[in-house]
């Protein structure tokens, strides 16, 4: 149905009614209650079902006209100054204001003879309660993560960041969703320019909808960088998202998402966990080491082992490679297809492991990667050493703390697969020092994507890839990153 031309309430209430039916198309969720004051003044309330809550537009708004306001002289500032118990009540006059105020949860009041209407904020929809972050959890530390309630969200960082400085600007995003964001920084802390970059980003964007963190990550990649590397950091713990606006980083919420944005981000981050703070330093630091070395494993272990049986078998220790030519002597594929084969299949069921319900994906993906691996043994398709590979390759992937940064290892390893097939371990050099310009190339909102390690900064060094005790830290951190 085409929608009426948005303009200012008409004085007439019946007008408004027939006026904001149309626009909202006779929806079947959209209730329009008219309520009779003292039989005199006819009043108007329009909301939508299940976005506000029923008993409290009983109690805080019908019983609030029915009860104060017979005998009065009713006016729209008397109803909102003294009969309405919400907390938050503004006036309108424009259609089109109202009906976008509706549609985030609120209700409209309007009056005969009054051209203008009472915006009252009763959000009552439905929200999940705070549970342990899945994502990214924790032995120690705090147990909350965020929820798909914006608000609910910049609570939790409130509550870990009593500093007056801390900022909330809010703004709306997407022609259709009208997506409620919030940036949140210190004033004074974070840059200027980068808080008035990032609210000139939003205002100007163009999107239709806004469902996810995701849809913002090309307007915030102000300089086209392809890469395959996130440049953004992500993450669903309040407690991470406080440490990083006290150092100066600015938090993007999007309503509708558990995850938080945190701009400028560096590659660290993605390696960093959140329990890194909550654990002894020495103990956190081998952790630390543990993660990189995880993360290097994970993207060049396939490839390295292609490398040394197909072209550099001189590199093998004598007893080893005896071994490995006795389980590779009835393989018909050469390492390259072996490798590419278990890769795929691993990735299959892990995928499968994923979408599956809960109760049994885990079961799933476990038990039917060591079937396959067996039978695949079993029946001379790969050798038992390439099994051993490509799980230690997995396991590797699950050491690293942000799902986005095993993202990339995964692809990239199959592009490592294929020089160390064509050109042995100098394929796999040249691969490492092109990752290695690339990475130096990327920036995130102007900070160097390396940082501290290139270009190298000794003050960052401290909480780079070791933890230095707090005591000897230049900025005494009482968070996670």
């Amino acid at each position: 149905m085409k929608q009426q031309k948005s303009g200012n309430f008409a004085v007439h209430l019946k007008d408004n009614i027939a006026h904001m039916h149309t626009i909202m198309g006779g929806s079947s969720d959209f209730v329009i209650r008219e309520v009779t004051v003292d039989g005199t003044c006819d009043m108007a309330l329009f909301y939508l079902d299940g976005m506000v809550n029923q008993r409290t537009v009983q109690e805080s708004v019908i019983s609030p006209l029915l009860d104060r306001l017979p005998n009065q002289i009713v006016t729209l500032e008397r109803i909102r100054a003294s009969v309405l118990d919400a907390s938050e009540v503004k006036v309108v006059d424009n259609r089109e204001d109202a009906v976008e105020q509706i549609l985030s949860g609120s209700l409209l009041l309007l009056m005969q003879g009054h051209p203008e209407g009472l915006i009252i904020s009763l959000p009552g929809w439905e929200e999940r309660s705070i549970e342990e972050s899945k994502t990214q959890p924790v032995v120690k530390g705090p147990a909350d993560s965020f929820i798909e309630t914006l608000r609910t969200n910049t609570t939790l960082v409130r509550r870990r960041v009593k500093d007056s400085r801390l900022r909330v600007c809010s703004m709306t995003i997407g022609s259709q969703s009208k997506t409620d964001i919030a940036i949140m920084y210190i004033e004074g802390l974070a840059k200027d320019e980068l808080v008035r970059d990032l609210q000139q980003r939003f205002e100007s964007a163009k999107l239709n909808r806004v469902l996810e963190g995701e849809y913002l990550e090309e307007i915030l990649n102000a300089k086209k960088q392809r890469t395959l590397f996130p440049l953004n950091y992500n993450t669903d713990r309040p407690d991470t998202i406080a440490a990083g606006i006290m150092e100066g980083r600015v938090a993007i919420f999007i309503d509708g998402t558990p995850f938080v944005l945190l701009v400028p981000s560096v590659f660290v981050d993605f390696i960093q966990s959140a329990e890194d703070y909550y654990q002894p330093y020495l103990f956190s630091s081998l952790i630390r080491l543990l993660r990189f070395a995880a993360f290097m494993i994970c993207m060049l272990a396939p490839s390295v082992y292609i490398a040394l049986t197909t072209y550099h078998q001189d590199m093998i220790p004598t007893q080893l490679l005896l071994s490995l030519t006795a389980q590779r002597e009835g393989v018909p594929f050469p390492a390259f297809v072996e490798a590419l084969l278990m890769e795929t299949t691993f990735e299959i069921l892990r995928e499968a492991g994923l979408r599956m319900p809960r109760t049994i994906g885990q079961a799933v993906s476990i038990v039917g990667t060591i079937v396959v691996g067996q039978a695949a043994v079993e029946a001379s398709i790969v050798s038992a050493v390439m099994v051993i590979v490509v799980s230690i390759t997995a396991i590797s992937s699950f050491a690293i703390p942000s799902y986005a940064m095993s993202i990339p290892c995964r692809l990239l390893r199959y592009v490592f697969m294929g020089l160390a097939a064509t050109m042995g371990v100098y394929g796999i050099t040249i691969g490492i020092l092109v990752l290695i310009v690339h990475l130096c190339s990327l920036e995130s909102y102007g900070v160097p994507y390396m940082s501290p390690l290139s270009p190298y900064r000794k003050k960052g060094k401290q909480d780079g890839i070791l933890r230095y005790p707090f005591h000897r830290s230049s900025e005494n951190r009482s968070g996670a990153k």
